[in-house]
């Protein structure tokens, strides 16, 4: 719009100006024209002058009038160039930045708050100090980890209390030669502390930033290995020294049939012991490290409990055991690793028939509800202690160890059953008290 505004102000002016350029040229000839006639026509000079003078007087006037409609004309073509054009153009300029400026203003807040938005939901805790120490960032998780009141707001406030070989001058000034990693304990939780420095444009020192990121589960994890370690070295131990006690012995002679026999029988009871403490450990490795494939097929849950049942039959009838299976109608057929789960239900079973006193009584009920089959294990066995019940399921653990050597466990059924339900979708859970007995429900998914 503009443009074209402009173009037409610059014709008209264009053609004013030659228009009137135009009439001053004419009046100009006019005039001359007009003194050579009267020269011409004239010999009397004193008559020639008054004459002459008039044509001045009158080309004079005139070019003055053509000179100030000039200025008139030029003083409102500049009046209107600088009211619709000039004026508008520059409010249009101003507003322009106006809006450059409020987009920057825009892209900056909406930076800020996509940092703040990332601080807040970051799982690793972020805190930055000043060249003075004073806080100027920290995100909620920061505050978690090192349990911050509202009363830190250095430095000093925030890592003093953990007694720490480090301070803001070493992190700034020593980076290069001092450990900035430091791991704190805060109540239960452990934490790993990153300290750095970072720097303003001019690449001098302008604060410190503490990246806090929590490793509670990590170090959970490695006491739990080494809590293995340990477990298994001292399962390891017993038989062993127990093989090697009474093979020294059986080979030092002297002794009768009878005697040879029990020693034997020792040995050969420690040495499946050792057998079974290391399949187990073989089948957890298996499961932790995924290399177990689980071949799930559809099969018929109360067949394989009544199997199982059966397979358990010589060990239920030396303790003169009842035990009763019911299955309800229509249990539709379960999703799973059929040899899987036959194991889980041995163990279970197996643990009721060893915790039961002799002529005790075990209910088996297989039954469905919602999208799982479920089976449940009544006993009237010794029963565990609420206290236990929690960490029954931990490896190696035992609620009466030497009971539990005793009958020949290793700590890892429980542990492995859980771990085969996990992998095939299922669940279990074990209510019991001392001396009533122990229920255990076991959920398989029927649908793939």
């Amino acid at each position: 719009m503009f443009k074209n505004i402009k173009s037409k102000i610059i014709l008209i002016s264009v053609i004013t100006g030659l228009v009137l350029i135009g009439s001053l040229s004419f009046l100009y000839l006019s005039s001359i024209n007009d003194i050579q006639t009267i020269i011409e026509q004239e010999s009397n000079i004193s008559e020639i002058i008054p004459r002459v003078n008039e044509i001045y007087l009158q080309a004079r006037t005139s070019i003055i009038i053509i000179i100030a409609l000039f200025i008139f004309i030029a003083i409102l073509i500049s009046g209107f160039l600088s009211r619709y054009v000039i004026c508008p153009k520059n409010k249009f300029i101003r507003g322009d930045e106006k809006t450059e400026l409020k987009d920057k203003l825009n892209e900056v807040s909406s930076k800020k708050n996509q940092i703040e938005t990332i601080l807040l939901h970051m799982t690793d805790g972020i805190i930055a100090f000043n060249m003075e120490g004073d806080i100027i960032l920290i995100n909620p998780a920061a505050k978690k980890f090192l349990s911050i009141s509202p009363e830190d707001n250095t430095f000093e406030d925030i890592f003093a209390k953990f007694k720490l070989d480090i301070n803001m001058e070493k992190v700034i000034y020593l980076e290069n030669w001092t450990s900035t990693e430091q791991r704190i304990q805060v109540e239960e939780r452990y934490v790993k502390v990153l300290f750095a420095p970072f720097k303003n444009e001019d690449d001098r020192p302008d604060g410190v930033i503490a990246v806090i990121q929590d490793i509670t589960e990590h170090v959970n994890l490695d006491n739990m290995q080494k809590e293995l370690v340990a477990d298994v070295s001292h399962e390891l131990k017993t038989p062993i020294t127990s093989i090697m006690g009474y093979a020294d012995t059986l080979l030092e002679g002297g002794y009768d049939a009878q005697t040879q026999e029990k020693f034997l029988n020792v040995i050969a009871s420690e040495s499946r012991r050792m057998a079974r403490l290391v399949t187990d450990l073989l089948t957890l490795s298996r499961y932790d490290s995924n290399k177990k494939k689980t071949q799930k097929e559809s099969f018929d849950l109360g067949n394989l409990v009544k199997r199982c049942q059966e397979k358990l039959a010589i060990e239920i009838k030396k303790k003169g055991h009842k035990v009763n299976c019911f299955v309800t109608a229509d249990v539709p057929l379960v999703y799973a690793d059929k040899d899987d789960i036959e194991r889980v239900v041995l163990n279970i079973l197996t643990n009721s028939i060893k915790y039961t006193a002799d002529n005790g009584e075990i209910k088996i009920y297989v039954g469905f509800v919602y999208n799982d089959a479920y089976i449940k294990i009544f006993d009237n066995g010794i029963g565990i202690p609420e206290d236990d019940l929690s960490r029954i399921f931990e490896r190696f653990y035992r609620v009466d160890k030497a009971r539990t050597r005793e009958m020949g466990g290793t700590g890892l059924g429980l542990s492995i059953a859980k771990e085969i339900l996990d992998k095939n979708g299922g669940s279990i859970d074990i209510k019991s008290k001392v001396g009533e007995g122990t229920e255990v429900v076991i959920r398989i998914p029927t649908k793939q």
